[in-house]
């Protein structure tokens, strides 16, 4: 009979002990409610107790959250209709706080996330968007950091992802870029001919101080001209032979209709 009793007081202890006994993981922290009232001390990694029916245990997870924030509609400073996603990453500093303070932080997070994008598009122009990403995004995590410290929150990072475009929008872009490669394109080729102008001008005053430079230079590109086109024969003319000749033939015209 005392054999009996004994073992169904073991069998009560393990029982009791069973549900009293909690695992706390080591990414978690716990916070334990005595008849609804929240314990001071938070309960670490590991074992734990409580009081079956009279303590309730509520786990927090203190792992960095990764949280997409969907896609935004707005219009820019500029107007330009955008379509802007984000991606949030936050941590829970203060499990209390996170507990107690919101009913889900996690999808007050989201929500307080998604107005501050709408609200960052509106006060940005597109080319901040499309190339000034880091400073919004300081901007942005600025703006979300500020409720997320009332619960417990730190925000680690806010990055936007992607920013959409109308067609209509990146066809007028990519026109706009193909007018800038082609205004570099005539200002690289105009500032090649002008500097090939200096060098053939210096050349030029070389070989007229020094006569015997303009041959050197005639027979180079005879022996050039030869080495491509065997059949080809190159015979130097003077310039001045060619502007002689034109000024004596106009000469003659005159005589013959003065004489006429």
């Amino acid at each position: 009979m005392i054999l009996e009793i004994l073992a169904g007081v073991l069998g009560f202890a393990a029982l009791g002990t069973a549900m009293s006994a909690r695992v706390i993981k080591q990414f978690e922290q716990g916070l334990v409610f005595r008849f609804g009232k929240l314990q001071q001390a938070v309960r670490g990694p590991g074992l734990t107790m409580i009081v079956p029916g009279v303590d309730s245990l509520r786990k927090v997870n203190m792992q960095i959250v990764t949280l997409p924030v969907p896609a935004q509609d707005g219009i820019t400073r500029d107007n330009v209709t955008v379509r802007v996603d984000a991606v949030l990453y936050f941590q829970v500093s203060d499990p209390a706080k996170a507990v107690i303070n919101v009913e889900d932080y996690r999808f007050a997070m989201l929500q307080v996330a998604q107005t501050s994008l709408r609200s960052i598009i509106g006060k940005s122009e597109l080319d901040d968007l499309l190339s000034n990403r880091e400073h919004l995004n300081q901007g942005l995590e600025l703006m979300i950091d500020t409720p997320a410290l009332e619960w417990g929150i730190n925000i680690d990072r806010v990055e936007i992802k992607d920013v959409a475009l109308p067609e209509s929008m990146k066809r007028s872009m990519s026109r706009q870029a193909e007018a800038e490669r082609e205004r570099r394109a005539r200002v690289i080729t105009a500032d090649g001919e002008l500097q090939a102008s200096k060098k053939l001008s210096e050349a030029a005053a070389t070989m007229d101080q020094t006569p015997a430079a303009l041959q050197l230079r005639l027979l180079q590109t005879i022996v050039e001209v030869a080495a491509e086109k065997n059949s080809t024969l190159v015979l130097p003319f003077p310039v001045e032979l060619l502007r002689f000749l034109e000024k004596n033939t106009a000469i003659e015209n005159k005589r013959e209709d003065s004489s006429d």
